[in-house]
């Protein structure tokens, strides 16, 4: 007779192999997807080639209207911002710092003017710009399937549409054959969106096809005069509630559609309001009459705009000029090092007397 705990064994086996059998027949009985089209979805790697970046580098508002939490960063890191992590060691973090400052700091007398910062934001949101070049090189030579310096925009839609995980071969056959296609409404949306923006690329004369510098404009609008004028007319658009395109204070600090359930979703909205607040009355507004017009926007808007470029540097220093002496020591970016990077350094007086 089998004793009791080889029994036991013996169900636990059968138990396990039927599971087995159970989780296969659930796998191979899956319905298919409901879209013809629709395919394994596609890599995000191969998705961010092809579309526009929803964060634009050293730009002080994202295309959606709202502020870039992270543009003082990125004006003063360039490039470094990833070496400054929370997790990074505060020594570490500390000596880069430093040196950086020795980079601003041009004429060697150990403080950082005004004018040095707004060379160094410039260098800097030119750096982002040369690797904005430089990724679009990349990107276009993934759009370009035949390789002729020329994107049409059915060659872009079909790869968007493949990044969506649309099967790329039953796309492309059915706009060659101007069959309907069976898309979602959001993906369609998004697609109404970059066909205006496409066309907006494309300089004149217009062809309906992009080269390599306008693929440029149709990812990184910021740094092309035209698409900068189009993504301003988008940004009012949303903001502006009476339509008469410009915006008031009312609407540029209009919280964002939805309801405060807590009261620390009530202090992030306060938080919101207040950095909208100030943005627009201290440096949107130019001429401080309570409206902004496209032309200002557009000005504010402008990363390559030197002064802009002299204001934020203004704007920077004063927040960590404990002496008011106009100028930065390293003692204070040091002290103000998570306004510059995003990285809190502690201890930063008795560190930097270390290190010297």
């Amino acid at each position: 007779m089998m004793s009791r705990q080889a029994f036991l064994c013996s169900l636990g086996s059968l138990y396990l192999s039927l599971l087995f059998v159970f989780l296969l027949m659930d796998v191979y009985a899956r319905p298919a997807n409901n879209s013809a089209l629709k395919e394994k979805p596609a890599d995000s790697k191969d998705e961010n080639e092809i579309l526009p970046p929803d964060h634009l580098n050293g730009v002080k508002m994202e295309m959606d209207g709202h502020l870039n939490k992270e543009f003082h960063q990125e004006v003063f890191l360039g490039k470094e911002m990833e070496e400054f992590e929370e997790d990074s060691e505060p020594r570490k973090n500390r000596k880069k710092l430093m040196v950086i400052f020795s980079k601003v700091d041009i004429n060697n007398d150990k403080k950082i003017g005004a004018k040095e910062m707004q060379r160094w934001i410039m260098e800097k949101t030119d750096e982002h710009f040369q690797e904005a070049v430089e990724e679009n090189k990349m990107h276009f030579r993934a759009v370009d399937p035949d390789g002729d310096g020329h994107v049409s925009w059915d060659e872009y839609k079909i790869k968007f549409l493949a990044s969506k995980g649309f099967n790329e071969k039953e796309i492309a056959e059915k706009i060659k054959n101007n069959e309907e296609l069976k898309i979602d409404e959001e993906t369609q949306e998004v697609l109404d969106n970059l066909k205006d923006r496409w066309y907006q690329a494309d300089n004149p004369p217009p062809d309906l096809l992009l080269n390599e510098e306008e693929f440029l404009s149709f990812l990184h609008p910021e740094h092309s005069r035209g698409m900068l004028k189009f993504m301003v007319k988008e940004i009012i658009r949303d903001l502006d509630q009476d339509g008469d395109k410009k915006l008031t204070l009312s609407e540029f600090i209009s919280l964002p559609v939805g309801t405060v359930e807590n009261q620390q979703a009530q202090d992030i909205d306060d938080d919101w309001v207040k950095d909208r607040r100030k943005e627009f009355e201290e440096v949107i507004d130019a001429n401080h009459d309570g409206i902004v017009t496209m032309e200002e926007l557009e000005e504010y808007m402008d990363p390559m705009n030197e002064y802009n470029a002299l204001n934020e540097a203004k704007q920077m220093i004063a927040v960590a000029d404990e002496n008011q002496n106009h100028h930065l020591e390293l003692e204070e970016i040091l002290k103000y090092s998570e306004y510059f990077t995003g990285s809190k350094l502690m201890d930063y007086a008795r560190n930097v007397h270390e290190e010297f």
